[in-house]
């Protein structure tokens, strides 16, 4: 039996195993996969080899762990520091990145993008910074802090603040965006904002499209893009084609469109 999973912190609201395990049943593999609550992201390897697992995901907030535990890694993840995907592969892990295609894939249809402003500074961030700087989108960073954090974005060509540096000036100077993007865990599993209230409502002033990489919910940052009648979505595309690029490298092969259906009517 193949045996598959996601590892986070915390992981019990992933869709994932509804999703992938549709996948399998459609494609009549004898395969589950299930998900696993990892409180210390360096002992990712050392889980993943102890479940005897064929191949994994991996959420917030272990990406950049799981990077530095691979035996290998391959494909734009090297760029971006962070990974998404453990495949098996003789006695290695090999480690992969999905998010930054998924993201794209997931913004096609708000259609030309030429500048981004991303909240927070964790993997998912670096993923989807790579891809937008790799198509010639200007990006601008926000995270709450800049200790060991925004480096990696400003040797990418990223403009980068911390909150307190923008609170600290005017607000006619706060970032002009095309789309305004958290990839912060703010309002997951609580009410909270990824940047103080007065600021994210500046910065949405500033945009016309707000993309969250939570999915499955209205947080309270697509709530203020709502009512600030700004063009949004979830995570949930976003999810959906990062899923389908991390099972074909499970499975070894492409799959068709008819599981790609399936598994994105799990995510209605």
């Amino acid at each position: 039996m193949m045996k598959l999973g996601i590892f986070g912190n915390p992981v019990a609201h992933s869709k994932s195993p509804l999703m992938q395990n549709s996948a399998l049943k459609s494609l009549a593999i004898n395969g589950f996969y299930d998900k696993y609550l990892l409180l210390d992201g360096s002992k990712i390897k050392e889980e993943f080899k102890k479940l005897d697992l064929n191949g994994a995901n991996i959420t917030i907030p272990h990406k950049e762990e799981a990077f530095k535990n691979a035996d290998e890694v391959r494909g734009i993840a090297s760029k971006i520091g962070a990974v998404n995907t453990y495949v098996k592969e003789d006695n290695k892990i090999v480690a992969y990145n999905t998010d930054a295609p998924g993201f794209m894939k997931a913004i096609e249809e708000f259609g030309e993008i030429k500048s981004a402003c991303i909240l927070g500074a964790g993997g998912t961030a670096r993923a989807i910074a790579v891809a937008l700087k790799d198509a010639n989108i200007e990006v601008t960073v926000i995270n709450r802090s800049r200790e060991g954090r925004l480096e990696f974005f400003e040797n990418l060509g990223c403009t980068c603040y911390t909150t307190d540096e923008l609170l600290s000036l005017s607000a006619i100077h706060y970032p002009l965006s095309t789309i305004i993007i958290n990839t912060t865990s703010a309002g997951l599993k609580d009410d909270l904002l990824p940047v103080p209230k007065e600021l994210l409502k500046q910065l949405m002033k500033n945009t016309k499209f707000a993309f969250d990489c939570i999915y499955g919910k209205i947080t309270p940052f697509l709530a203020m893009a709502r009512e600030l009648n700004l063009r949004y979505k979830d995570g949930k595309d976003m999810l959906l084609y990062q899923g389908v690029l991390a099972l074909e490298l499970f499975l070894g092969t492409k799959i068709t469109q008819s599981t790609i259906k399936q598994m994105d009517k799990c995510l209605k």
